[in-house]
């Protein structure tokens, strides 16, 4: 697994600053964090007087102010794809369209790009299950053409294929021959040691398809240690049996992860019939997934739907805008906090993950 380090790709990473109080001058750090301290520690800046108007060589007497004071400082990144009205993307909006909200305060932007070759890391998760007998040869042409078609110098792919068990038989490379050959050999109801993969970490309780833990091993075990741009992309039709994890599981570990959660929900007549089939759970599961992480649920219903949903969720992620702010909530709780992306063009939608879960009191990064 790789950690990519650039600019705009550290989300909610705690930043360290060390500040000596009395000192002279601030190691490399955000020029933002800088100010900000500043402004709530005018005592401290550099040419003046130290705490309650004590001269500077009574202060190098106090060891007290000679220890290095911690401020943690969350650079949270939130990547956007806006579309108009007819679904069209929209690539023309400027800093000053947008609006961040979290728990429904507005926050103010300190960064913002339109960048589309900011490394994309991917989790490709490929439901193999009896259900997708008739479709999985269409899965494995367009989940092909697909990564042909997106991944570019210093993308990473992963390949996960899910059963009676989760098994990642490709780890995170870049190249696709790789990846392909991954993705050929996925055959239904396998055994990892057949196809050359790895058995996934959580045991099997006697379903057929573990869903949800497909997806928990993927964000937690696999993205949760990669930075910038995430997505996992599951191709299924989002009906669970046997998983041990809960949906909201899975769906935590993606917002953990900061990885968002694209849905190829795929229906067979063959198996639920025409419409989904009465009392298929799927399209609603799917549908939690994807908005509750900032995915989306595309259905597929041949070979030529599908090709075109991998279009799609292709063009999506070479057409996001990333924006970055600090929290005005500087609390190190570790609660989930609600992010809203608006957006000053008429009918536009915004798709940008809900959310984050904040640091804890004992993670210091």
């Amino acid at each position: 697994m790789r950690l990519t380090t650039f600019a705009a790709s550290i989300v909610t990473a705690g930043l360290t600053l060390g500040l000596t109080l009395g000192g002279t001058g601030f190691p490399a750090a955000s020029a933002a964090a800088q100010a900000a301290w500043n402004a709530q520690n005018p005592s401290n800046q550099p040419g003046q007087q130290g705490q309650q108007g004590q001269p500077q060589d009574q202060q190098k007497q106090n060891p007290q102010a000679q220890q290095p004071l911690r401020v943690q400082v969350n650079l949270v990144n939130v990547f956007a794809t806006v579309r108009d009205k007819h679904k069209g993307i929209v690539s023309n909006l400027k800093e000053d369209d947008f609006k961040i909200l979290e728990d429904g305060v507005e926050q103010k932007v300190a960064y913002f790009s339109k960048d589309v070759d900011l490394p994309i890391t991917l989790g490709l998760l490929i439901d193999t299950s009896g259900s997708m007998d008739r479709v999985l040869p269409a899965e494995q042409d367009a989940a092909s053409r697909f990564l042909r078609q997106v991944m570019r110098p210093k993308d990473l792919t992963m390949v996960i294929n899910f059963d009676l068990d989760a098994n990642l038989i490709a780890d995170f490379t870049q190249d696709v021959s790789v990846l392909e050959r991954a993705i050929r050999s996925t055959v239904m109801n396998a055994p990892a040691a057949g196809i050359g993969g790895t058995v996934g970490t959580i045991p099997n309780s006697g379903g057929g398809t573990v869903l949800y833990d497909a997806i928990y091993l993927a964000c937690h075990d696999e993205l949760s240690t990669e930075a910038g741009r995430k997505a996992v992309i599951v191709l299924t039709d989002a009906v669970d049996e046997g998983s041990r994890l809960r949906v909201q599981d899975a769906v935590e570990a993606a917002q953990r992860a900061d990885a968002v959660i694209h849905v190829l929900l795929i229906s067979d007549p063959g198996v639920y019939g025409f419409g989904g089939g009465f009392g298929n759970p799927g399209p609603s599961v799917a549908k939690k997934m994807a908005d509750d992480t900032g995915g989306r649920v595309i259905d597929v219903h041949n070979s030529k739907s599908l090709e075109k949903a991998f279009d799609e969720i292709s063009e999506e992620l070479r057409s996001q805008y990333v924006l970055g702010y600090y929290p005005t909530n500087t609390k190190r709780d570790g609660t989930f906090r609600k992010i809203q992306v608006e957006v000053k063009e008429p009918d536009a939608k915004v798709l940008a993950r809900k959310g984050y879960y904040a640091p804890g009191h004992g993670r210091d990064q």
